[in-house]
């Protein structure tokens, strides 16, 4: 394997497949002694799913989700 001219090298299918490196992954490099590492960088997580993980609990009503949409779908 070559490194180009703008520095770039192509990991290979087997690789990305075993790794999940998908388009757009982000990763980070890490050099020990004269090695570098390529280490997947686990994904952020957006607002949504934040405020999801915060709200995960929190509600006083014991009621099934059919019993809420029951409740939201009732003509008035």
């Amino acid at each position: 394997m070559r490194i180009t001219s703008k520095g770039q090298v192509t990991i290979p299918v087997e690789i990305r497949e075993q790794l999940g490196l998908t388009p757009n992954t982000e990763v980070e490099f890490e050099v020990i002694g004269d090695a570098v590492y390529v280490k997947k960088i686990k994904a952020k997580p957006t607002a949504g799913k934040t405020l999801i993980e915060q709200m995960r609990g929190k509600a006083t009503v014991k009621m099934t989700t059919d019993e809420i949409m029951a409740l939201t779908r009732q003509d008035q």
